[in-house]
């Protein structure tokens, strides 16, 4: 797609906005059902094509993907019209006669750039707060998982006139195209290095952005947890979608009196999980392409695996994997794994953790294992992060209730339920004066004005 046809799209699309159609909560609503009925219909062949992109199995794809966005449209088409009223607001006594109020109002044209790791459900669920919020869109799925794009441009092509939503494809060259346009607002999900990319691009229009970035998330084991239950969730929180997930435990902070323990149990979650050949089981997914292939397994130090390590090139597999004794000054502790690579480090003190985290980039998750509260509350409140779970990992992000976002170097801004349709507003502020009175304290000239009585105002 060359760049005049995506001027033109967006051309369209804030000529769209512009005849106030989105206003209406019912066409808002409208759209939301649309898409909704249309993704259910379409279920089949979203899992097909996330089986083709990821390997994902039909559960997986469904439970992280297309039930997630599912739930996410119902709760905003149950609540939409509630986030979009006005809201009262005390006007100070120095405005009499009047009453103030902010109301929210979308930015216009929004355009909403998606990753390839959760390809369907990271493109949508920014979509359907964008609809509710009252904008137009243009979407942009990810050129590495194509299966999942082109069924997403078959959902919104059915749900949409083109000028409201319209979805480009395309790779780098659309990318930099889409940034040379003016969006009244920028949604981006992917790596660090592509968000600086879309914030300097912003700053030529001062468009707002959201950036959801990821980074290295740890994880902590100290002694007090319950180690089995702590390997099961971290263990399924890590090798979900083969370790692609910006919000997996990135790598592990165990005690040192319960490491052993915790590696045992860890390695049987896996076995128990996967199997005795998780390169064979046809519910583990692949990496996405030999590129990060290739990155992910340069990463692996065979002295230091414990379990798994194996791979496939054919089928782009890599076993669940776990590496012990590793320390800051290995290769696999320099960049965000992004991958099935479970490191395991230990420490002796909550003091040299704290310090540890917060010595780095804030990292887009946290969890912590621990039946010690003075511990699980110094952590959680003394280090910066995005979001994250007190003895569990991940599920932090799956609800509508909570807006999920980054912090730091892993991103800006968040969405999700109403904090989603927050991001995709401008909430203005408004007073409305009353005319049967006019205080002509405020009017030049000053003199002869009672100052004590003005005081007395906005004190």
């Amino acid at each position: 797609m060359d760049a005049a046809v995506i001027r033109r799209m967006v051309k369209e699309s804030r000529e769209y906005f512009m005849t106030g159609d989105t206003l209406k909560v019912s066409t808002r609503i409208a759209a939301l059902r649309r898409l909704k009925a249309c993704i259910i219909s379409h279920e089949e062949e979203i899992n097909e094509a996330l089986k083709k992109d990821l390997g994902k199995s039909r559960v997986e794809g469904y439970m992280c993907e297309i039930g997630m966005t599912l739930s996410e449209i119902t709760y905003m088409i149950k609540h939409v019209r509630a986030f979009a009223k006005g809201k009262k607001a005390m006007t100070p006594l120095a405005q009499f006669h009047a009453s103030s109020c902010t109301l929210p109002s979308p930015h216009g044209v929004v355009l909403i750039m998606s990753p390839w790791n959760y390809p369907f459900m990271l493109a949508m669920e920014p979509l359907v707060d964008a609809i509710a919020a009252g904008n137009t869109a243009v979407l942009k799925p990810s050129a590495y998982s194509p299966a999942t794009s082109e069924i997403i441009g078959r959902i919104i092509a059915e749900c949409f006139d083109e000028r409201y939503v319209s979805v480009v494809t395309g790779g780098r060259a659309e990318n930099q195209a889409l940034l040379k346009e003016h969006f009244d607002y920028i949604f981006f999900t992917g790596s660090k290095s592509v968000g600086k990319e879309v914030m300097r691009n912003a700053a030529e229009y001062l468009t707002p952005v959201t950036l959801e970035l990821g980074g290295k998330s740890p994880c902590i084991v100290d002694s007090s947890a319950n180690i089995e239950l702590a390997a099961r969730r971290i263990v399924f929180g890590k090798y979900l979608n083969c370790g692609q997930t910006c919000v997996a435990p990135d790598y592990i902070l165990c005690h040192s009196s319960v490491k052993d323990r915790f590696l045992n149990a860890v390695m049987t979650e896996i076995k128990r999980q996967y199997g005795d050949s998780p390169l064979a089981n046809p519910d583990y997914g692949r990496i996405i392409n030999e590129k990060h292939f290739d990155r992910i397994c340069s990463l692996i130090d065979p002295g230091k695996v414990v379990i798994g390590g194996g791979s496939c090139r054919e089928t782009l597999k890599i076993e669940p994997t776990v590496m012990a004794d590793v320390t800051p000054e290995d290769a696999v502790m320099k960049e965000e794994i992004f991958g099935p690579i479970m490191p395991v480090l230990t420490f002796e003190s909550l003091d040299e953790v704290i310090s540890g985290i917060n010595s780095g980039d804030s990292p887009l998750a946290l969890y912590i294992f621990s039946s010690n509260k003075n511990a699980i509350k110094r952590v959680t409140e003394q280090c910066g992060f995005g979001g994250g779970c007190v003895n569990d990992t991940i599920i932090h992000l799956a609800t509508s209730e909570m807006g999920f976002g980054g912090f730091g170097a892993s991103g800006m801004g968040a969405y999700h339920g109403k904090v989603g349709f927050e991001t995709f507003s401008h909430r203005k502020s408004i007073v409305d004066k009353k005319c049967w009175i006019d205080l002509p304290m405020r009017y030049q000239p000053y003199k002869g004005i009672n100052e004590k009585l003005i005081r007395f105002f906005m004190k």
